[in-house]
């Protein structure tokens, strides 16, 4: 069995070149807020983040998410949402039954609210450094609670870890999401607490969802800095390097495997 990666964009987000990758120019630039439909074989549609929602552009609109809208500026569309693209695709919001979070900035978990049924899959440790968090303290951290359902910590599913062995080589924790080895789970920290990648066996090979641990695929294979400035805001910049050369080590000892990072292209994709 294999499953099918079909990379999605909801929206996009405005930023300065040279902030995602030292030495680029001074100019401002979109970067998508990509996220992944996964076909499973018994599982049915499955995401890997949403991207933007409605509920983004909402909650920019009154203090304290008017922050997070001047920092990082989102055009999002009514037609660009998840849900109203799977929707288009042929799956209904009530038919997606798993959503596999990386990380809770607001544009990976924007649309959350628009899949009801949804049990969210994710590293607990995402989620208790911000259960908490309120105001700007919580916009600081590129989190915006009320996009989070009322109910989102009732349909967690944690994540749950194991020795990773000598395959997985330089990642010492996996998590087999479904158990059948098809979507699995890595912590990639740093950028964001308790951030995970996603490998997905499809039948052309491995897939590497890799979320946030790059801004391009060229700097998750090359490992192209940031600018300094863009690790004020990352949870800790020190697991992020760690993390960004586990990456790049990973994809080394698997040279067919494909990249995909949430603001990039997708390697590989036609």
């Amino acid at each position: 069995m294999t499953v099918r990666v079909i990379p999605l964009r909801a929206g996009s987000c405005l930023n300065l070149a040279a902030i995602t990758e030292r030495g680029a120019p001074w100019r401002v630039q979109a970067y998508p807020a990509g996220f992944t439909l996964i076909l499973h074989p018994t599982r049915g549609p499955v995401l890997f983040d949403t991207g933007y929602g409605a509920d983004v552009v909402t909650a920019m609109r009154r203090w304290p998410g008017l922050i997070y809208g001047l920092i990082t500026p989102v055009q999002v569309g009514p037609l660009d949402t998840a849900h109203e693209q799977l929707r288009v695709m042929g799956f209904p919001p009530e038919e997606v039954r798993h959503i596999i979070v990386s990380h809770l900035h607001a544009d990976h978990v924007g649309g959350l609210r628009d899949f009801p049924h949804a049990t969210f899959h994710l590293d607990r440790r995402a989620w208790e450094p911000l259960r908490a968090l309120r105001g700007v303290r919580a916009v600081r951290r590129a989190y915006l609670p009320e996009l989070l359902p009322d109910d989102f910590e009732d349909r967690c599913t944690w994540l749950d870890f194991t020795d990773a062995g000598v395959d997985l080589h330089p990642f010492a924790e996996v998590a087999d999401v479904f158990g059948d080895g098809l979507l699995r789970a890595v912590p990639l920290p740093g950028h964001a607490p308790g951030m995970v990648g996603l490998l997905a066996q499809e039948e052309a090979g491995l897939t590497v969802l890799a979320a946030d641990a790059a801004w391009s695929v060229r700097a998750g294979r090359e490992g192209r800095p940031v600018h300094p400035l863009a690790r004020v805001a990352f949870h800790d910049p020190t697991q992020e390097a760690t993390s960004g050369a586990a990456l790049r080590a990973f994809l080394h000892a698997n040279p067919a495997a494909r990249l995909h990072v949430s603001h990039d292209a997708p390697e590989g994709w036609t």
